[in-house]
C-alpha cells in the first residue's frame, strides 16, 4: 500500500507538471496550426533563466515567473522570426516540423555550448513532509500541485469567459471565417504564442523543480510525455490535455513502481498507441 501511495503521490506531481506544459503546447497547436516540437526547448531554456536567477540568492518562486516571461519571448521571437516566415512561403506542414526539430537542436546545443554539458540544481528547500492519509508529498510538490490546479481554472475562465479565449477558439477553427467576422486573428495568434509560451516557461520552471537537476537536453524525453498527454486527450483540446496530463502522468510513474523505471516513456507510448488505435482523435476529439 505505502509503495502504491508513494508512486501515486509521484503521479499527480507529474501531471501536474504535465498539464502545464501540455495544455501550452495544445494552444498552440491548436490556433497556430504549427506542431512545435521546440516546445521542449524552450522550456530548458526557460529553466536555466530561473536557474540565473536563483544562482543570485532570489527565491525560485521568483525565477519561475521570469522563466514564464523567457518563454514567452522565445515563443514570440521563434513564431516572428521562424515559423511565420517559412508559413508565407507555403511550406508544407511536414517542413513545418522538421524546421521545429532543427530549431530544437539550434536552442539546446546553443544553451549547452553556453552552461556546459553538466546538470545543475536550484537552490531550494523543499520543505516539510506533509502527511495525507499516508500519501506524503513536500511542501513544493503541494505548491506544485497548487499552482496546476491555478493555472487550469484561469484557462479555464481565458476560454469560456474572456473575449480573447472566443477569438481563440474561433481562430482555431475556421480563421478565414473568423477574419472575415471581424477577428483580428494575426493578434490573436500573437497572443497565443505569447501565453502558451509563458506557460511553457512556467512548465519548465516546476518540471526542474520537480527533477531536481536537469541539464540542456533533459526535456528530450518529456516532450514524448507531452506529446502523449496531447494526443490522448485530443490534439487542439485545452480540457482534452488536462484529462491527458493525468492519464499519462499517474500512469508513467505507477508503472514505473511496479515494473521498471526504464519503461516509464515506453507506457506513455503504449498509452497513445493504444488511444490511435481505437478513437485516432483523442478522447474529446470528434470522430471523423
Amino acid at each position: 500500500m505505502s509503495l502504491l501511495l508513494a508512486s501515486f503521490g509521484f503521479g499527480l506531481v507529474t501531471a501536474a507538471v504535465l498539464a502545464i506544459a501540455a495544455v501550452g503546447f495544445t494552444l498552440q497547436f491548436a490556433v497556430t496550426d504549427v506542431l512545435n516540437l521546440a516546445y521542449g526547448a524552450v522550456m530548458i531554456l526557460s529553466a536555466y533563466v530561473a536557474y540565473a536567477i536563483n544562482q543570485a540568492g532570489i527565491s525560485i518562486w521568483v525565477g519561475v515567473v521570469a522563466a514564464a516571461v523567457a518563454g514567452a519571448i522565445v515563443s514570440l521571437g521563434l513564431n516572428r522570426g521562424v515559423y511565420t516566415p517559412f508559413k508565407r512561403r507555403g511550406t508544407s506542414p511536414i517542413a513545418l516540423v522538421i524546421v521545429a526539430l532543427g530549431m530544437t537542436l539550434i536552442l539546446e546545443f546553443g544553451l549547452q555550448a553556453l552552461v556546459g554539458a553538466d546538470n545543475v540544481s536550484y537552490r531550494l528547500n523543499q520543505g516539510p513532509g506533509i502527511d495525507l492519509g499516508g500519501l506524503r508529498l513536500s511542501a513544493t510538490q503541494l505548491v506544485i500541485l497548487a499552482l496546476a490546479v491555478v493555472i487550469m481554472v484561469a484557462v479555464h475562465l481565458l476560454l469560456s469567459r474572456s473575449r480573447l479565449g472566443k477569438a481563440m477558439r474561433a481562430t482555431a477553427a475556421n480563421p478565414s471565417l473568423a477574419r472575415n467576422s471581424g477577428i483580428r486573428t494575426d493578434r490573436v495568434v500573437t497572443l497565443t504564442w505569447a501565453i502558451s509560451g509563458a506557460l511553457c516557461g512556467i512548465a519548465g520552471g516546476v518540471f526542474a523543480i520537480d527533477a531536481g537537476s536537469f541539464g540542456a537536453t533533459s526535456t528530450d524525453l518529456f516532450l514524448v510525455l507531452i506529446l502523449a498527454a496531447v494526443f490522448v486527450g485530443g490534439p487542439g483540446k485545452a480540457y482534452g490535455a488536462m484529462i491527458g496530463a493525468v492519464l499519462i502522468g499517474l500512469s508513467t510513474e505507477m508503472g514505473a513502481a511496479y515494473v521498471t523505471p526504464a519503461y516509464k516513456d515506453v507506457i506513455a507510448f503504449v498509452l497513445l498507441l493504444g488511444m490511435l488505435a481505437v478513437r485516432p482523435t483523442g478522447l474529446l476529439g470528434e470522430r471523423t
